[in-house]
C-alpha cells in the first residue's frame, strides 16, 4: 500500500466517522424536539452558535469530499494537511453544536478549544481559497464559528 492509498483510506475513514456523528446528532436533535413543543430558552440562547457550527460542519464535509476527489486523481497533495485540519474542525464543531443545543455547562470551555481548531482550519483553507471556492467557503465558516465561540468562551 503506497502513501496515497493510505491517505485516501484514512481520510475516507475520518469522513465516514464525522458523517456518522452528524447523522446521529441530527437524529438525536429530532427526537429531543419530537412531541416537545415549548422551549426553555437553551436552544434560542445559543442559536447563532448552533447555526455557525452546523454551517461549518456542512462546509467541512463538502470540502473533505472535494479534497478526496482531488486526492483520488493524484492532484494537489499539499491539501493533505488542510484535510486533516478540516476533519478536526468538523469533529469539534459537531461537538460544540451538541453542547450548545443542550446548553451544557461545559460550553464555554469547549468554545475555547473550538476557537483554536477553527483558527487552524481557516489558516490552512486560506492557502487554497484562490483555486478552490469550497476552501474559501470553509475558511469563512470557520471565522463565523470562531466569532460565535468567542462570545461565550470563558
Amino acid at each position: 500500500m503506497d502513501r496515497r492509498e493510505m491517505l485516501k483510506g484514512a481520510a475516507g475513514g475520518l469522513i465516514l466517522a464525522a458523517a456518522g456523528n452528524a447523522v446521529f446528532a441530527a437524529e438525536d436533535a429530532k427526537q429531543q424536539h419530537a412531541g416537545h413543543q415549548h422551549t426553555h430558552g437553551s436552544g434560542k440562547k445559543n442559536q447563532s452558535l448552533i447555526d455557525a457550527a452546523a454551517d461549518s460542519v456542512k462546509k467541512g464535509h463538502a470540502c473533505l469530499s472535494h479534497g478526496l476527489e482531488m486526492f483520488s486523481q493524484g492532484e494537489n497533495k499539499e491539501m493533505a494537511i488542510c484535510a486533516m485540519r478540516v476533519s478536526d474542525m468538523v469533529a469539534a464543531c459537531t461537538a460544540i453544536e451538541q453542547l450548545a443545543i443542550y446548553n451544557s455547562p461545559n460550553l464555554p470551555k469547549m468554545a475555547k478549544v473550538v476557537m483554536d481548531i477553527c483558527k487552524d482550519c481557516e489558516k490552512e483553507c486560506r492557502k487554497f481559497e484562490k483555486e478552490e471556492e469550497i476552501c474559501k467557503e470553509t475558511a469563512e465558516s470557520c471565522v463565523v464559528c470562531f466569532n460565535e465561540c468567542k462570545k461565550i468562551a470563558a
